[in-house]
């Protein structure tokens, strides 16, 4: 039973939590509708108006939500791991900050990672990749379900030892931040940046469903643990990117877009036989089918 204080310390994070996506949304919608005019005018090419007002009403969606029921799954995670902390980093010195830095794009690497290959996280991860452009207004096309997707459980091993829930937080939205001006085809390559930074080329590889790129180029800010981890792919000119889901997705309802995940896993719960398949059905990877599924398209070839 958590005591008094606790749930005073509980409610008052909940009251602090950073919510820059939210007051800046504004901001990039309008850098988004830039962008589609300048397609559409300046280089004569189509724009998906349809697409971004989808995107618009995914982002609304989940601002509604998050005003009507907060961040609670989230911080009661964090909240806990921050009762049980080991340390407490202090942030008045530099390498709190550069180790907060680097143990967010650790763990942002990991999630993003699991994003892609556990059916559980992927219901809501597969609403950011289901739009068949790859433009800005993707930014911010994320979903409405992350409180159960399992983001809190990537982030509460640096509240463990030690930084705020608060500036965990924070340093997740500003790797948000910095991710919408990825997401153009506007920018070509940035030389030696590329080595080091996730940037608008290793991104379109990220969001495309091309066989040689899929399931590569996690990273948020950078892009040294794909390097490091095997994940990383370059766009080749050989090898233009097609967007969207490998199954795509045919609607521009936000609702539909919402829930288009989970319909899938829950078809594949109603057919699972026994633990094992109920299991795989749950958190197996996207492309998994039950015997009495499989003949159905998947979302991604198995690798």
């Amino acid at each position: 039973m958590l005591t008094v204080r606790q749930r005073l310390r509980r409610r008052s994070m909940l009251e602090t939590l950073p919510r820059p996506l939210l007051l800046i949304l504004p901001l990039f919608v309008l850098v988004a509708a830039a962008e589609g005019w300048y397609l559409q005018r300046q280089r004569g090419q189509r724009y998906d108006w349809r697409a971004f007002l989808a995107s618009l009403g995914d982002a609304v969606g989940r601002r509604i939500i998050v005003s009507v029921v907060g961040l609670g799954a989230i911080a009661a995670v964090l909240s806990v791991a921050w009762t049980y902390r080991v340390a407490t980093v202090p942030m008045d010195r530099w390498w709190s900050w550069a180790s907060l830095f680097i143990g967010e794009e650790f763990s942002y690497y990991w999630m993003h990672r699991a994003d892609h290959r556990i059916r559980w996280m992927w219901a809501t991860h597969a609403v950011h990749h289901s739009s068949n452009q790859f433009v800005l207004a993707n930014a911010y096309r994320l979903g409405w379900t992350t409180q159960i997707s399992g983001t809190a459980l990537f982030m509460a091993p640096l509240v463990l030892v030690g930084f705020s829930p608060a500036m965990v937080l924070a340093a997740l939205a500003a790797n948000l931040l910095y991710q919408f001006w990825i997401h153009t085809e506007l920018i070509g390559r940035l030389g030696p940046l590329e080595w080091v930074l996730n940037t608008p080329s290793h991104h379109r590889v990220h969001h495309a469903r091309n066989d040689a790129y899929l399931d590569r180029n996690f990273g948020g800010v950078l892009i040294v643990f794909d390097r490091m981890f095997g994940t990383f792919a370059e766009q080749r000119p050989d090898t233009p990117c097609r967007y969207g889901l490998v199954e795509p997705l045919a609607t521009n309802n936000p609702v539909r877009i919402a829930f288009h995940g989970w319909r899938q896993l829950w078809d594949e719960v109603r057919e699972a036989r026994g633990l094992r398949e109920y299991a795989l059905a749950l958190f197996g990877p996207p492309e998994w089918r039950t015997g009495r599924n499989r003949s159905a398209s998947a979302h991604r070839p198995a690798p």
